[in-house]
């Protein structure tokens, strides 16, 4: 049965989400100037699940799902490539959630009702994670998880952990263990009397403590202080699958033997039942705990099961955290600005008298947008309810109409850009408002500009927000080209206050050490609308080269022909991603923005994963019923040994796998000649691959 197609209004409602969700992204993990709650980000990611699942061409790589935390920039600390992923969770806030993830397992892995699906649960820790390299039984690397690819070098610091073995006897050569570092909570108090009295910084949480007491260059500072390491993972491991345990309550087992604290509330859960009981006796249990933790982790217990629900871009399929209620507090709406946004948007941010908040003193509350601003209606000079839930800025909940001074008044959302005054219309189907300024607006060509310079576009170290501000602000970078010739105003940079000659050299090596980029990260560092990473990957593996993909774009413009239609068929991008792709190239300044690029820089050729995979750049298609593997799975080995799944069938097809009902799909590819195997010369194809 083919799923109705979502409506004008449905398509601007996901537009709107991935691109506030994005914002929120980089507002927490680049800029460290958070604008919304954990508690408020869960909600707006369980609208996007939500909108996705019942509209699945609406569906596409370019979410919020793609990212985890950020890379380190210029903290002292040398950058460590993790050898395996170190991912985020998905989150659930209701028995019935986790009832949900558990129904999605048995239908991804095609189990029936009556097969038990064992977990584990472990409360969720509330502190810095990371992970420990141990060769030949030697600690040798622990590393902060950054942006789950790469993170920083804090061995020094880790060796300090009592918690942290320093040898290993029985563990494999290679021997990475995940976990967690915190601060207890009598710890994180008896820490801040004594800064106090030193006439020292003073910490918000244990967790904000936990992570300054970690992340010292001089490891004498983390030494002296209290912090503990909970294991509850593991990475990189060289010994066979066959010769460790078979389960995740088994690693918990072996990395207790090996020295290693664990959480000793952790226990093995058969029913849903039990996996509430357990959710409800541990958030009872909360307030007398030592330490802060702000839910429960549930996984999939069977390994070989975890191995073959494998991962989304974000997170793995076979877990998920459920969330613990926010906390709240009363204070008063002092004012509300508007912030303009890397697109454009407006969004209102209440400023708050400030107020104690589950143990964090907070000023700023989130608004999300005009609708919201109206639906509360929350006016300066209310008294409001706040909450927040995690070290990130609140939400208002409500406001205390009851408590009302009796001229405040309802808020007027401003239909013009406080940056530049320019127009912001409000599009039909869409809650947000818009500058339409462009890069005229201060506040979107600088934001653009940090865009293009931050960790997953070009990454240019030493070239961050204050010194784009101060460099747009004084006609030296006015676009993104304009990077690539300041080596040509050497003596201006130089002359500045904080320059030198030194810091000058070290800016244009490294500016030149990142003119060479691969096609993907240039596309994304364009900052287009619904392109994230995951986007513009996928969009570089399809046309493989820069030229390639102007060409094909500029065809695409016309929405009948069949680069369109391409275009539209990669799997992942649908209309909605393609019309803002094309109408960011459509447009005369953009084209001559990228253009001028273009010509600066040596963009690279994508270079496709697992060359050695017969499937590797292959376009294939699903059609009909999957018998032994569900089309997910099926989706998910296809694209990891570097296959292109599309849609429908074309001539560019290379391989379609037709079960029974193939229907139309079936006959067109062999109209077309293209190869036809059957779900069983499918599965021999993966074997023959290695897979």
């Amino acid at each position: 049965m083919t799923a109705k197609p979502p409506s004008a209004a449905d398509t601007a409602r996901h537009r709107q989400l991935v691109e506030e969700i994005k914002g929120h992204n980089r507002a927490y993990y680049l800029d460290d100037a958070p604008t919304i709650s954990d508690a408020d980000y869960d909600a707006l990611m369980a609208q996007l699940r939500a909108l996705e699942a019942e509209y699945p061409d609406l569906e596409t790589p370019d979410s919020p799902t793609q990212g985890v935390g950020a890379a380190p920039e210029g903290t002292g600390f040398r950058k460590v490539r993790h050898r395996v992923a170190m991912l985020s969770l998905g989150n659930a806030f209701s028995h019935d959630e986790v009832a949900e993830f558990v129904d999605k397992v048995r239908r991804f892995l095609g189990l029936d009702d009556e097969t038990p699906v064992r977990l584990t649960a472990e409360p969720k820790i509330d502190g810095l994670s990371a992970s420990l390299r141990y060769e030949g039984g030697r600690f040798v690397l622990g590393a902060t998880r950054g942006d789950g690819s790469t993170g920083e070098d804090i061995t020094a610091n880790l060796r300090t952990l009592d918690d942290v073995p320093a040898l290993l006897r029985g563990a494999p050569e290679v021997f990475e263990v995940r976990g967690e570092v915190y601060m207890k909570k009598s710890a994180f108090l008896a820490l801040n009397e004594r800064q106090a009295a030193a006439g020292d910084k003073t910490f918000a949480n244990p967790r904000n403590a936990a992570a300054g007491s970690l992340r010292q260059l001089d490891s004498s500072i983390t030494a002296a202080r209290p912090l503990h390491f909970f294991a509850y993972a593991w990475g990189e491991v060289s010994e066979a699958e066959s010769d460790g345990p078979d389960s995740q309550w088994g690693w918990l087992a072996r990395l207790q033997d090996l020295g290693f604290a664990v959480n000793p509330l952790a226990r093995t859960c058969d029913s849903l039942g039990e996996l509430a009981e357990f959710y409800d006796d541990i958030a009872a249990q909360r307030g007398s705990l030592d330490y802060d933790i702000d839910g429960i982790v549930f996984k999939v217990d069977r390994l070989d099961w975890q191995r073959r629900l494998g991962f989304v871009s974000r997170a793995p399929r076979w877990a998920i955290a459920q969330k613990f209620p926010a906390e709240q507090a009363e204070t008063v709406l002092e004012g509300i600005d508007i912030q303009v946004g890397r697109t454009g948007s407006l969004t209102p941010v209440a400023r708050l008298a400030p107020v104690n908040v589950g143990g964090v003193m907070v000023a700023n509350a989130t608004l999300h947008n005009e609708d919201e601003v109206a639906r509360k209606d929350v006016r300066v000079g209310d008294t409001v309810v706040v909450q927040r839930a995690g070290d990130v800025i609140p939400q208002i909940v409500r406001a205390i109409v009851g408590r009302r001074p009796a001229d405040a008044k309802a808020y007027v959302f401003p239909e013009t850009c406080p940056i530049c005054g320019s127009p912001a219309p409000r599009v039909d189907g869409e809650v947000v408002r818009r500058c339409t300024g462009g890069f005229a607006c201060k506040a979107q060509v600088v934001e653009r500009l940090k865009h293009f310079v931050g960790r997953n576009a070009f990454d240019i170290e030493g070239l961050g927000g204050k010194h784009i501000e101060a460099f747009w602000a004084d006609g030296l970078v006015t676009a993104p080209a304009d990077i690539f010739f300041l080596k040509d105003r050497r003596d201006e940079i130089e002359a500045r206050e904080g320059w030198a000659a030194q810091s000058v050299d070290n800016l244009t090596a490294n500016i030149e050490a990142r003119r060479t980029i691969d096609l993907d990260r240039f596309i994304f560092a364009l900052g287009i609308r619904q392109v994230g990473q995951a986007t513009a990957r996928l969009l570089a593996k399809t046309y493989g080269a820069y030229g390639a993909w102007r060409v094909a774009m500029d065809a695409a413009q016309d929405r009948d022909g069949d680069a369109y239609a391409e275009l539209v068929n990669v799997d992942g991008i649908g209309p909605s991603v393609a019309d803002d792709l094309l109408c960011f190239l459509a447009d005369k300044g953009n084209r001559k923005l990228v253009d001028d690029l273009a010509e600066a820089v040596n963009i690279a050729d994508f270079a496709a994963p697992q060359d050695d995979s017969p499937f590797a750049g292959k376009t294939v298609v699903f059609t009909g019923t999957l018998e032994k593997m569900t089309r997910n799975e099926a989706k998910a080995r296809a694209e990891a040994l570097g296959a292109k799944v599309a849609g429908s069938v074309s001539k560019k097809t290379d391989l379609v796998i037709a079960g029974p009902g193939a229907g139309s799909k079936g006959k067109k590819a062999a109209d077309l000649g293209l190869t036809v195997v059957d779900e069983d010369g499918w599965l021999a194809l993966l074997a023959e691959a290695g897979d």
